[in-house]
């Protein structure tokens, strides 16, 4: 299986998608889906994909900008996306630079959601995210 992947330019739309999903069919307002970060810097793109491929479900999405990769998951909380990156992390047999977050726990908007990851990369990895500013500035 693998996570269908989509153009970065298309990442604020897919986001919006999900909430407006979650928004129409949670009505518990649970983890509706979790937003997961991962720095795949320094690996090379094929054994990347092959850990797409292995790792992710036909329901995921992905969304890259080089190295730095964004995966929705739908109907999944923190502590099912946690079991993912320790897929991840065994697969590459090494701790990569990631970070989760939950709609709508760590955020309401797609703004707010985009901003928190960004300030959350920031502090915790000392990584400024750049390329979600092309996404943010239109808010």
């Amino acid at each position: 299986m693998a996570g269908v992947h989509f153009s970065f330019d298309n990442f604020k739309n897919l986001l919006d998608l999900n909430i407006g999903i979650s928004n129409r069919l949670d009505e518990n307002r649970a983890e509706s889906f979790t937003l997961f970060y991962c720095d795949f810097s320094g690996i090379e793109q094929s054994v990347v994909d092959a850990s797409l491929t292995e790792i992710l479900r036909s329901s995921d999405s992905i969304a890259n900008d080089g190295a730095d990769y964004f995966f929705v998951l739908p109907y999944t909380d923190k502590y099912g996306a946690e079991i993912v990156k320790k897929m991840f992390d065994e697969f590459f047999a090494k701790y990569l630079d990631s970070f989760l977050l939950s709609y709508p726990v760590d955020g309401e908007t797609t703004k707010d959601i985009l901003e928190n990851m960004q300030n959350s990369v920031s502090r915790f990895f000392k990584k400024e995210l750049h390329c979600l500013d092309r996404i943010t500035r239109d808010y």
